[in-house]
């Protein structure tokens, strides 16, 4: 499970700093691998699902938001 929690998290890092980089006018996803590419769209989806299970698994992982002590 860390695995996936390590490779989840590399993946919303790169989404959030392409998401970044967009608003400043820039796609570093479609700049390494062609705008609209297969493998562009493979990341892009790869980034969304990460999300998802980020979404799901958070409160089981992080230590700030166990039962304990956290505030969520």
């Amino acid at each position: 499970m860390k695995g996936l929690h390590i490779l989840t998290f590399i993946l919303l890092v790169v989404g959030g700093l392409n998401w970044g980089l967009v608003s400043l006018g820039y796609n570093l996803v479609d700049s390494l691998l062609g705008e609209g590419s297969t493998l562009s769209t493979i990341v892009y989806g790869l980034v969304g699902l990460a999300a998802v299970v980020e979404v799901v698994t958070h409160k089981k992982a992080c230590k700030a938001c166990d039962s304990a002590g956290g505030t969520m």
